[in-house]
């Protein structure tokens, strides 16, 4: 059931949205950096030993 008007609390004067200081490229590269740090190396990829198939003798 929705609330009313009346039961919703209101928000603190203080907290209002600000501009940031930084611009949209370094918020980019952060995240970029932030990408690669936090992640993992990847798994090296396992190479499979030749097969040796039996030879077969021309009748």
């Amino acid at each position: 059931m929705p609330a009313s008007e009346r039961d919703v609390q209101p928000r603190p004067q203080g907290l209002t949205a600000q501009p940031s200081s930084c611009s949209m490229g370094e918020l980019l590269a952060s995240c970029a950096a932030a990408s690669a740090v936090s992640t993992p190396p990847a798994a090296p990829v396992p190479q499979e030993a030749p097969v040796d198939e039996p030879r077969r003798d021309a009748a």
